[in-house]
């Protein structure tokens, strides 16, 4: 896998598991405040987005993800 495919697996799966620790109906809720996290996530991959540049993976391409493109 590439370095941006990692990067929106892992966005994806941040999403979705702060989604269900932060809404009430859920049975794995725990508290609102994940949907904090929800809107970081979202907020950084609208951010690189327009920047063009993604801490995460800068990360993981010096942990040895190949660059993608």
């Amino acid at each position: 896998m590439t370095s941006w495919q990692i990067v929106r697996l892992l966005a994806g799966a941040f999403i979705l598991l702060s989604l269900a620790l932060g809404i009430p109906g859920s049975p794995l809720f725990m508290s609102q405040w994940w949907l904090a996290f929800t809107a970081f996530v979202g907020a950084n991959l609208l951010q690189s987005g327009f920047t063009k540049w993604c801490m995460l993976e800068n990360i993981l391409r010096k942990l040895g993800a190949r660059p993608g493109c």
